[in-house]
C-alpha cells in the first residue's frame, strides 16, 4: 500500500489563514478532503471543534466545516437557488426553508460581489462569476472552519484582490481558514501560517516569513524566490 498523504501534523486555527502549498501532485487537496471527511484515512486521527471527525456525523461536520472544492459540476439552476444548498446542514426533511437562511444566503452573495445576478442561471455566467457563486454558497453555511481548495481559480486580478480581502474578513471574524493556493505572491501575503508540500509529505508548516527564509519554498518550486525591487507598489 502506497500512502497518498502522510505524515501530516498541523493545525488549521481559529482567526488564522493557513495557505497549502506545493506543486500539483503534491497532495494537498487530499489533505483537504480528510480534514473534512471526503475521503477516508488508513490511519492517523483528524480533529474537527476538538472532537475526533470519526465520532461526528455527516450533519455534524458540515456544521463545523464548509468545504470549496476545486473541481465542480455546474447545475442547471439559479445563482440563489445553489447559494441555499449552503444552509442544507440547518434544514430538516423535507427542506424547507426559513427567512432566516434566504437572509443568510442573500448576505453571501452580497459579500461575494454576486447578489446582482442571484436570479440567473449558473451556466450564464462567467467562470469568474460561477467561482464567487460557490463562494456564496460556502458562506452561507456559516461555519466556524472554512476550507477553500484553490478559490482563486477562474478569478481575474481583481476580484483575486476581492477573494483575498474575503479571507481577511472571515480570519476577523474568527473563523479557521484553510486554503490551497499556487500563487506563492498570494500564498506569502495572506497566510499566518505555510504549509508546505511535496510529493504526500509536509515539509514545512510554520509562519511564512520562515517558508521564504529557510529556502523550503525554492527547493519545493525549484525555482528562485527573490524580493521585487522593480515596482514601488501593491496591488490592491
Amino acid at each position: 500500500r502506497n500512502d497518498v498523504v502522510g505524515p501530516v501534523s498541523l493545525t488549521f486555527a481559529d482567526g488564522r489563514i493557513t495557505v497549502l502549498t506545493g506543486p500539483n501532485g503534491s497532495g494537498k487537496s487530499t489533505l483537504l478532503k480528510l480534514c473534512c471527511g471526503q475521503l477516508k484515512r488508513s490511519g492517523g486521527e483528524v480533529l474537527l471543534e476538538r472532537r475526533p471527525l470519526d465520532s461526528l456525523s455527516r450533519t455534524e461536520i458540515a456544521r463545523a466545516a464548509a468545504y470549496l472544492p476545486q473541481n465542480r459540476a455546474t447545475p442547471d439552476i439559479a445563482v440563489e437557488n445553489l447559494v441555499l444548498h449552503g444552509r442544507f446542514p440547518w434544514l430538516g426533511y423535507p427542506r424547507i426553508y426559513r427567512q432566516k437562511d434566504r437572509a443568510a444566503a442573500l448576505r453571501a452573495m452580497e459579500r461575494t460581489g454576486i447578489a446582482g445576478k442571484r436570479k440567473k442561471r449558473m451556466a450564464e455566467l462567467s467562470g469568474g462569476e460561477r467561482q464567487k457563486a460557490y463562494l456564496a454558497m460556502l458562506l452561507a453555511q456559516d461555519t466556524r472552519s472554512v476550507l477553500l481548495d484553490e478559490p482563486t481559480t477562474y478569478l481575474d486580478v481583481a476580484h483575486q484582490l476581492e477573494l483575498e480581502d474575503l479571507l481577511f474578513l472571515l480570519k476577523r471574524e474568527g473563523k479557521a481558514v484553510g486554503v490551497v493556493l499556487h500563487d506563492l505572491n498570494l500564498a506569502l501575503d495572506c497566510a499566518d501560517a505555510m504549509a508546505v508540500m511535496n510529493e504526500g509529505r509536509l515539509l514545512f508548516f510554520g509562519p511564512p516569513e520562515k517558508a521564504l527564509s529557510s529556502g523550503v519554498l525554492e527547493k519545493t518550486f525549484g525555482v528562485r524566490i527573490l524580493p521585487n525591487r522593480r515596482y514601488g507598489f501593491s496591488l490592491r
